[in-house]
């Protein structure tokens, strides 16, 4: 029993190695798969909450009916709801507080995605009681956090190295956009294109595969219905494409004003106390719902109104302004949720309009539907400067095959005037910034995080203390390793050839074969020889994080361990600058 249970171990070893260096394809699907499946049975808990808690003041009526409760309901939900969500955020240490994409981006780029159960039960909780009281916030966040987490602590759990953890996030993000839209090929753009940001064949299949398995389980308990129930529509000749790219114009303009007044927002909120700015927000959401109750909650009702056609120019201009404002401000607040359903929304209202003013002109479609589906994909792409996403959250959410090519002109019209004309970054690359985190995705960067340092570390070495016998030396170098890990004394190691002490040995009249010159021991510290100062790194880590070490350190080499016990670690090997450079050259 105990051999089979070390051949075993054996074995895992060996694919957490393959994995590490980007081989292990079929484990890494496995694993993609498992996180899709964890990934949407915790979304379909999230939802479940959500619509529990909203049927204890909405019996009998359907989701989102905020329009439906009494005036002073509205009112009081969201104040209430801000005014707890604040209370309990006021008793969480800081660290605590960090939820939704921006969360997950950030550990993803310094944490290696490494994510704390802490945050997630935080985003489930506060993200529940945040839609549930009526906040003017999305769902997509909380999801992408949780999946993002549920992955992200099974690979902990699993010991995986840090490249493949990095992969299993984006499963988990992949899965929960695929299950909160019933949308999986976008959730898996969206994993790539804002989570990853870039494309690789080795990541394509556990992601696609995680948004399958998410998508299947979210389906089997709410159907597999489109988000959207639209007839097939299209142009109504090709001059039309010229007031598409000016509505995508329009809807850029609008997107770039959305993500600067969050910006201008959350810099006045952030000087004020937690429990007051939420309390404040949910006053505020409170009294806009009051009046214009469309911009409680989610807002897909109202969406769907605006593609049937049953808004008037004039009722989709308030709510629009009205959604614009409630939703920058939760945003700006830090509050729980989304933004990505708010610019659903909004880009719907916007296309309706645009659609509703155009009409009487020649030439124009005389669905408001199309405008407003495309208005949905443009101000989608340019708020979150991911125009691929955009499309397919688009095509999978109205099953509307015939709008791409208009739709390809709005987002790109939009995204391009957002970024070319306002400047604007992703969103969320801005709201990382203005945290004072510098988020960077360069090519180097990108490359060195999809290989971990075992798939390039040196495991022909010898631990060596610094006074060596020279029997001990010679019986040392008849073993035949390339490096020797000297201990210096008080937890300091340096990397010395084997070659050099076979050299000091040689000239000093010893010989590998056991000729002996004297026995007084050899200091591998003192004798002339290069050496090189030792910091460690973990074995799971990328190369990223051993370059990082490296450069701030001030070292060239490193020694790989792992923890096996309290204050006891093994080494698995060495790896030098060198090697970092020739991993990443590997890999590209």
């Amino acid at each position: 029993m105990s051999s089979l249970l070390t051949r075993l171990r054996e074995r895992v070893e060996s694919w957490r190695l393959g994995l590490a260096a980007g081989r292990s394809d079929g484990i890494l699907a496995l694993l993609g798969l498992a996180s899709g499946l964890a990934a949407g049975g915790i979304i379909v808990g999230f939802r479940y909450t959500v619509s529990g808690v909203q049927q204890l003041y909405m019996t009998g009526l359907p989701p989102e009916a905020f329009e439906w409760v009494e005036t002073s309901l509205r009112v009081a939900l969201p104040t209430v709801g801000g005014l707890v969500l604040g209370i309990c955020y006021a008793l969480l240490a800081e660290r605590y507080r960090t939820v939704g994409v921006v969360h997950v981006l950030e550990r993803l780029h310094y944490h290696q995605g490494y994510m704390p159960w802490r945050n997630l039960l935080v985003q489930f909780f506060g993200g529940a009681l945040a839609l549930a009281s009526g906040q003017s916030v999305g769902r997509e966040a909380p999801s992408v956090h949780l999946g993002a987490a549920v992955a992200s602590l099974m690979g902990r759990r699993l010991l995986l190295p840090d490249n493949a953890l990095r992969t299993l996030v984006a499963c988990g993000a992949a899965a929960a956009i695929a299950a909160s839209f019933n949308t999986p090929l976008a959730g898996v753009v969206f994993a790539m294109e804002v989570i990853m940001a870039e494309y690789t064949i080795a990541g394509f299949v556990p992601v696609i595969l995680a948004a399958v398995a998410a998508t299947a389980i979210t389906r089997a308990v709410y159907g597999d219905d489109t988000a959207f129930l639209v007839p097939l529509l299209g142009l109504a000749s090709l001059w039309e494409l010229v007031w598409i790219v000016f509505m995508g114009v329009l809807v850029g303009v609008a997107a770039a004003a959305f993500v600067a007044s969050i910006r201008g927002l959350g810099r006045v909120g952030d000087r004020v106390p937690v429990a007051l700015r939420f309390a404040l927000v949910g006053l505020a959401v409170g009294l806009v719902g009051a009046a214009v109750p469309q911009v409680l909650g989610l807002g897909y009702d109202t969406v769907s109104a605006t593609l049937a056609g049953q808004l008037g120019l004039f009722t989709m201009g308030g709510i629009f302004l009205a959604k614009f404002g409630a939703s920058a401000l939760c945003i700006a607040a830090r509050m729980p949720g989304g933004l990505i359903g708010p610019t659903v929304v909004l880009g719907s209202l916007a296309g309706g309009c645009f659609a509703a003013l155009v009409e009487p002109l020649p030439g124009i479609s005389s669905a408001g539907a199309m405008y407003a589906m495309l208005g949905m994909a443009a101000m989608m792409g340019a708020v979150l400067q991911a125009p691929l996403a955009a499309l397919l959250a688009l095509l999978e959410m109205t099953g509307n095959p015939h709008i791409i090519m208009p739709a390809m002109l709005a987002v790109v019209s939009a995204s391009l005037t957002a970024r070319i004309g306002f400047g604007q970054e992703s969103v969320f690359t801005l709201m990382l910034r203005d945290a004072g985190l510098d988020y960077r995705h360069d090519a180097l960067s990108q490359g060195l995080r999809r290989v971990g340092v075992a798939a390039v570390m040196n495991r022909s070495f010898e631990r060596a203390a610094r006074h060596l016998p020279r029997g001990e030396a010679i019986a040392l170098l008849q073993r035949g390793p390339q490096w020797l890990i000297v201990e210096r004394g008080e937890g300091r190691l340096l990397l010395l050839r084997a070659a050099e002490l076979a050299r000091f040995l040689e000239a000093d009249g010893t010989s590998a074969e056991g000729g002996d010159a004297g026995e007084a021991a050899i200091d591998l510290v003192a004798m002339p020889a290069e050496r090189l100062e030792l910091r460690p790194v973990h074995l799971q880590a990328t190369l990223h994080e051993a370059r990082e070490i490296m450069n701030r350190e001030g070292v060239d080499a490193l020694y790989v361990r792992r923890q096996q016990a309290p204050m006891t670690f093994r080494t698995f090997g060495i790896v030098l600058r060198d090697d970092v450079e020739a991993g990443y050259a590997l890999r590209v």
